[in-house]
């Protein structure tokens, strides 16, 4: 049994940071995938780390804003988060066993977290 469990989420002010963790319990897979939902849209992709060397893929609207780096022992990936806009208001999730295909596609990952609420203000 994989299990994700997203924290760090919160209410910031625009221009502020907040980092979000995700724990795996169970099989670790080669690669994590981050996601988001803003209010009223579709889950949109984030960003990818592959877990074996560390190799990093962002979505250009957070590319030079939004890091990911991971911490094997503890089998946990980070979403550093940067200069955030109100903009990037959305539940964050966490997901992984990536079965091939593109990132961005949510039917390509199967295992999700419960996702973690991020509010920016103006």
């Amino acid at each position: 049994q994989v299990q994700l469990v997203e924290s760090g989420g919160g209410s910031v002010e625009a221009g502020g940071s907040l980092r979000l963790s995700c724990t795996v319990s169970g099989r670790a897979y080669s690669a994590m995938g981050w996601f988001r939902r803003p209010p009223g849209k579709e889950r949109e992709w984030v960003g990818t780390i592959r877990t074996g060397g560390s190799s990093t893929y962002l979505a250009t609207s957070v590319l030079g804003r939004f890091t990911i780096s991971q911490d094997s022992a503890k089998k946990t990936v980070y979403l550093q988060m940067n200069s955030l806009k109100p903009e990037d208001t959305a539940i964050y999730y966490c997901a992984t066993a990536f079965s091939g295909g593109t990132w961005s596609d949510t039917s390509n990952w199967r295992y999700w977290g419960q996702g973690t609420q991020v509010s920016v203000s103006q």
